[in-house]
């Protein structure tokens, strides 16, 4: 199914960061330029606010992504790592994403989840339905919920054009500062 889209349109986008960075590790042992990633789905629409849900670690490590995201107009919202005895690890943004999603939708007339990740189904349904969004996924479609491809108004598929939507690889071209960050980046998300 297709959206329908227009210049005037307010859009609202929440990005499920780690379910980003995981597909694209898997599926092209790559990271994800998160910039056009968020231009390519706002397409010329009036953005309202653009979040990216992240984990923060002891270290600190992340400032450099952060600061990245901000750079590109996107606002990072953090959230602990939590350890657990016998070293498990949790970082779900889940919920966060999903009342941010609720509570920003009087105020949109488009909400893009960039994220594959069929948990977001009900939240899909509820803005559709109850909220009279637009909903639209972003994501790589091979890692994708068939659930939520189903559920949302339009599915835009990274896949279809992987190569724009991924860092480039080191060339000989890219700065150490750059390696770095993407290197930071990688780890960041890798987490749990």
């Amino acid at each position: 199914m297709s959206s329908i889209k227009h210049k005037e349109q307010r859009v609202g986008v929440f990005i499920d960061a780690q379910n980003l960075y995981h597909s694209a590790k898997h599926l092209y042992n790559s990271r994800v330029n998160f910039g056009q990633v968020v231009k390519d789905a706002v397409a010329g629409r009036v953005l309202i606010r653009a979040v990216a849900y992240v984990i923060t670690t002891e270290s600190g490590e992340e400032r450099p992504f952060f600061d990245a995201l901000e750079k590109m107009g996107i606002e990072a919202k953090t959230k602990n790592l939590q350890i657990f005895a016998g070293g498990a690890k949790k970082a779900d943004w889940d919920v966060g994403l999903a009342v941010d999603a609720i509570s920003m939708s009087p105020k949109v007339d488009t909400v893009i989840i960039i994220s594959g990740d069929g948990d977001f189904v009900p939240l899909v349904e509820y803005l559709k339905f109850s909220q009279g969004c637009q909903v639209e996924a972003v994501s790589f479609g091979k890692s994708s919920s068939g659930m939520l491809k189903a559920a949302v108004d339009e599915f835009f598929d990274l896949d279809k054009n992987y190569k724009k939507y991924l860092m480039a690889s080191n060339g000989g071209g890219k700065s150490r500062a750059k390696e770095e960050l993407e290197k930071t980046v990688g780890e960041i998300l890798d987490l749990p």
